[in-house]
């Protein structure tokens, strides 16, 4: 019976440029290529294949959480070929595995398609930069050219906390400190508590998990550095709403106006397959203007929306417009489009009446900003 080995279905993944590999009991190993899952030509994975293959690249430390919490995650380097961050958990009492490659190269600005402006807010001291969108929408990505940008060209002290750490940053003109969550310090919450004592300019905290890390990210920003997380919600008038909401009521107030104050922009953004073939990302962009900041404070956040297509100015779109306009450029598919959407009827309409023929005013889908608060 031939075994399979984990550097060959590593190798794989890293010729063919694949985003992920699923090894589970009962199917082949597969990979996500594109988008899309395929399956590799080789044996059906066994139980033992899966153990094997877990054993041969989890460290011990690892191993034991999983016998303990039935799942765990960490990160390893493939050679120089690449770095893999891997989740590790059982299902059905076998074991599972999906590892997803951590591109060795770091992007820029123009080749991940941000928003110019975003250059001139990495320079800010200070205020909070969330990055949001669902999970393998390539918010670590966006993250790491932002950071590598303020690491090229500016002399700061960047701090992050990471779990686990993805992207490894060189000290080049900034210095940088990369602290990973469960081997350097135990939880977000004590990193950013003890983040402050470190001397930073700019703190990435790698997500915002719960109420005291959400509350320890904004004070930071309050306190007057440049920092950088994630959270898994679409669009920016969502995002105000989550963290808001992950507050007790009677703190909600006293949220909306540090969130005003501090808040310097968000960036939503989804992965779409690119046509023919490769990724593309559509971003939705809010930078915090003083109208903006009033809306909320005052608990509008419904009128986000309309404040962003006023905004364009600013750099500000609407995740719709830009699905919009990736389809119209014949980068994406119709399907795909609606599918990441906001939106899906409106824009279903828009793409419908486009095949027809008929006049598509861009911007015509204005938010509907006549309900009451």
């Amino acid at each position: 019976m031939a075994t399979i080995h984990i550097d060959r279905l590593l190798e794989t993944v890293i010729k063919q440029g694949a985003s992920d590999l699923h090894l589970t009991v009962g199917r082949p190993p597969v990979i996500r290529l594109h988008g899309h899952m395929r399956s590799l030509e080789t044996k059906v994975l066994t139980p033992d294949d899966c153990v094997a293959l877990m054993k041969s690249i989890t460290p011990e430390r690892n191993q034991q959480e999983l016998q303990e919490e039935g799942g765990t995650d960490y990160a390893f380097a493939f050679g120089d070929a690449g770095r893999f961050r891997v989740a590790v958990f059982k299902q059905k009492g076998n074991t599972a595995l999906v590892l997803r490659l951590i591109p060795s190269k770091l992007l820029s600005f123009d080749q991940i398609g941000l928003p110019q402006i975003c250059r001139a807010l990495c320079r800010r001291p200070r205020g909070l930069f969330l990055v949001t969108g669902p999970t393998g929408s390539g918010k670590t990505t966006t993250l790491a050219t932002m950071l590598d940008y303020i690491n090229t060209n500016l002399d700061r002290h960047i701090v992050t906390m990471e779990d686990p750490i993805e992207y490894y940053h060189s000290h080049k003109k900034a210095l940088i400190n990369q602290r990973e969550i469960g081997n350097d310090v135990p939880s977000f919450s004590e990193a950013l508590r003890r983040v402050l004592r470190q001397d930073p300019d700019v703190i990435l905290v790698g997500e915002l998990r719960d109420l005291e890390t959400i509350g320890a990210a904004i004070a930071a920003a309050e306190t007057g550095h440049l920092v950088f997380s994630t959270l898994h919600t679409t669009g920016c008038q969502g995002t105000i709403n989550r963290i808001v909401d992950a507050f007790p009521h009677a703190q909600q107030e006293q949220i909306r106006v540090q969130m005003s104050t501090n808040l310097m922009a968000c960036l939503s953004q989804a992965l779409l397959p690119r046509q023919p073939k490769g990724m593309v990302a559509a971003y939705e962009f809010m930078v915090t203007t003083p109208a903006i900041a009033n809306l909320v404070r005052e608990n509008k956040t419904y009128r986000i929306d309309s404040a962003i297509q006023t905004g364009k100015k600013f750099g500000m779109q609407l995740l719709d417009e830009h699905l919009w306009s990736l389809y119209a450029a014949g980068q994406v598919s119709a399907e795909d489009a609606v599918d990441r959407s906001r939106n899906p009827g409106a824009l279903q309409d828009k793409i419908d009446k486009h095949r027809r023929g008929m006049n598509v005013d861009d911007g015509e889908d204005k938010p509907d900003i006549m309900r009451t608060s």
